[in-house]
């Protein structure tokens, strides 16, 4: 038997160093214009993933964010970038700003036990604007990709890896 290769080997072991203080404060606290999104990791059974760790990045072209890459938190500035793991019953939560109109989504990467590779989506919050995206994507399938509304500045996006409800999924390797 051959030991396992690193692409055999994605998941829990992550959540020990990558998630990091205010990983999910993409946006200052304070900010009067910040929304929280947050939501659930289940499988196809519909069960929580309690050890998922999720990315988030926002479109450039927000006034202070940072470089990707950054993760300095001084507390006043936008960033731009948010990392997060997911509790026991597979819950997340972020806070940042209204994506801007020409690009109103979240980008979401996924990192999850028995995926071979880290997943990539859009969490899209408000109306999709110009982006071809949502409208390529059959109309049965296209509310996988939104964030709904979930109270005063809250929005919930639910990602499921699998099954019935399963999100749709973004191929970036060509």
């Amino acid at each position: 038997m051959l030991p396992p290769t690193p692409s055999q080997t994605v998941g829990p072991f992550y959540g020990y160093a990558l998630p990091f203080a205010g990983g999910g404060d993409i946006a200052p606290a304070g900010r009067p214009d910040a929304i929280t999104v947050h939501g659930y990791v289940r499988d196809g059974n519909g069960d929580a993933v309690p050890d998922a760790l999720l990315e988030f990045w926002q479109p450039a072209g927000r006034p202070g964010a940072s470089r990707p890459g950054s993760f300095r938190r001084n507390g006043v500035d936008f960033t731009g970038f948010g990392r997060v793991a997911t509790d026991a019953d597979g819950h997340w939560v972020v806070r940042t700003l209204p994506p801007r109109a020409a690009t109103p989504y979240l980008s979401v990467c996924v990192f999850a036990r028995g995926l071979m590779h880290h997943l990539f989506t859009r969490a899209y919050v408000g109306e999709a604007g110009p982006d071809p995206l949502p409208a390529a994507v059959p109309e049965e399938r296209r509310s996988t990709l939104i964030a709904v509304p979930d109270g005063e500045r809250t929005y919930r996006f639910d990602i499921h890896l699998q099954g019935e409800k399963e999100t749709v999924f973004l191929d970036f390797h060509g």
